[in-house]
């Protein structure tokens, strides 16, 4: 890259009103993770977005039609923990579920954008549930996704004006998909929307390769979820679930990292991604790892990420749901979580 384009794109981000140049972001605590099951109906929680107050609408990827649930979370305004949640209901949509992975709040008009892995498409739901028959103008590239990879995470920030998604996992154009054996990384292009639902910038973000599990029954590696921070940063979810022939000794290991758009050099639609493209710089923020064993049964695929409340010294909570699989064998559970960060 020439020194005039970087010098435009830095001068870009520095004077323009929807970025706000601060510290990166650095862990406080990471709560400890909460099931709520004589509350929260058994489900296949996949996305949240937060809609001010306690309120927060939580999306399912196999509910049998496409809408939202609304959940009441209440949290420590010291320490950020979730003390209680209490369930709302459902908001149909009436149409037929499409995978719903990811659903993203949009202040400006009061809707609601969600993600479908079925059909790569997302479109915007009125509070009442119903679509309104927007979306956003997803690119071209995305097409080339498979059907278990395609879009998952989903966020919206209203201080930068921005939507943001990106595939589950590596499009076919840009090369390999990582699976248990093959040490591969995966490529994904960070896609950014306008508030005219329009496509923006675009990023090449490289996820960690992850150990060879020859032994894996299934598995699933790539990022489940995204989410805007108010200074321009995505926080980014890499997750990588893994299940054992016999269950026992199946983890999960998540890991957000945190990329800064405006330090970063956007990528061409037409060029296929490879080892040359700049890759965004990512630093991990926190990692941890559930598992399914004899004497452990904290497994939990978390999928949904959110920005949360600032609590009293003014951190910032981040909250997470998991995907139970419907409380798969009656020994997953919905579990919530949250992070705290300044």
């Amino acid at each position: 890259m020439t020194m005039n384009l970087k010098l435009r794109i830095s001068l870009f981000f520095l004077f323009s009103p929807l970025v706000i140049l601060a510290q990166a972001p650095q862990l406080v605590r990471v709560n400890r993770q909460h099931h709520f099951q004589s509350i929260v109906p058994k489900g296949n929680y996949s996305g949240l977005t937060w809609l001010g107050g306690d309120s927060y609408a939580v999306v399912s990827d196999k509910t049998p039609e496409s809408g939202f649930f609304v959940f009441h979370m209440q949290m420590d305004s010291v320490s950020g923990d979730i003390t209680e949640v209490r369930f709302e209901g459902f908001r149909s949509s009436g149409e037929a579920n499409h995978d719903e992975e990811g659903i993203a709040f949009f202040q400006k008009d009061s809707t609601l954008l969600i993600s479908r892995e079925a059909d790569n498409r997302i479109l915007e739901y009125g509070m009442n549930g119903k679509q309104t028959g927007r979306g956003l103008a997803v690119p071209s590239v995305f097409s080339t996704a498979t059907p278990l990879y395609g879009f998952e995470a989903l966020t919206y920030n209203a201080q930068t004006h921005r939507f943001w998604t990106t595939s589950e996992s590596t499009l076919k154009a840009d090369g390999l998909q990582a699976d248990s054996k093959n040490k591969v990384k995966n490529r994904l292009r960070l896609q950014s929307f306008d508030e005219a639902f329009m496509p923006q910038e675009q990023y090449a973000y490289l996820m960690d390769a992850a150990d060879s599990h020859p032994s894996a029954s299934n598995y699933v590696m790539g990022v489940a979820s995204m989410a805007a921070l108010d200074d321009g940063r995505l926080l980014v979810l890499e997750r990588e679930f893994l299940v054992k022939p016999s269950k026992l000794g199946s983890f999960v290991i998540n890991k957000i990292f945190c990329v800064n758009p405006a330090q970063s050099v956007p990528v061409s639609l037409e060029k296929e991604l490879d080892s040359d493209s700049p890759y965004m710089e990512k630093n991990l923020l926190v990692e941890w790892k559930t598992s399914l064993t004899l004497f452990r049964q904290d497994l939990a695929n978390y999928e949904g990420m959110c920005l949360g409340p600032r609590l009293v010294d003014g951190s910032q909570v981040i909250v997470l749901c998991a995907d139970s699989q419907n409380q798969y064998g009656g020994v997953l559970r919905d579990w919530f979580r949250t992070i705290v960060i300044r």
